[in-house]
């Protein structure tokens, strides 16, 4: 099987259920961004050992999976049989951001990113989910499908900001307070 089919080399795709679109429709740049998104994710997986964090981050990997597919899917839908996006998933996201917050100190001030390369791809994830929720909420302006992966979208981005302080604390690095200059 060939990877490439020359179908979009004029500049459309595909979307399941068969409707082509531009590869520059919002759409298309939402589950991109899910993609994208992604593969960062799977980058921390990499990057940080931890087999109970791997397992959660493997289970978000294929969470989002099914939600770029739901992204993907014509507005008219699919005869396709699709996994569905659960309000479970997000059940989960808040389960472990709670048993993470338990290890961590309280929250005083804003944390500038870095410290240890984990920690910093848990923090570019974070803004590339901020983004994907952006786009997929202009996509629900017009296309009022998407409500479960909004939400899905904005716990993970919490998720992934608890995952950064949570790594620094695993590998006992500080955390960057971000202190005003009038405050020094």
């Amino acid at each position: 099987m060939k990877i490439y089919t020359k179908t979009g080399d004029d500049g459309t795709t595909g979307l399941i259920g068969g409707v082509r679109v531009s590869k520059a429709d919002l759409q298309i740049e939402s589950y991109g961004t899910v993609d994208e998104l992604n593969s960062w994710i799977g980058l921390i997986r990499d990057t940080f050992n931890d087999s109970n964090c791997e397992k959660q981050l493997l289970e978000i990997q294929n969470n989002l999976f099914v939600l770029g597919a739901s992204l993907a899917t014509a507005p008219k839908g699919t005869k396709m049989q699709l996994p569905p996006l659960k309000a479970e998933f997000i059940a989960d996201l808040e389960s472990w951001i709670d048993s993470m917050n338990t290890e961590l100190p309280d929250l005083t001030h804003f944390i500038l990113p870095g410290g240890h390369a984990a920690s910093s791809h848990a923090q570019i994830a974070r803004c590339v989910c901020r983004r994907a929720e952006r786009r997929v909420i202009e996509l629900q302006h017009n296309d009022p499908r998407f409500t479960l992966e909004i939400q899905y979208l904005n716990r993970l981005s919490d998720y992934l900001f608890v995952l950064a302080r949570y790594i620094m604390q695993k590998f006992e690095k500080e955390e960057v307070k971000w202190i005003p200059d009038r405050e020094k």
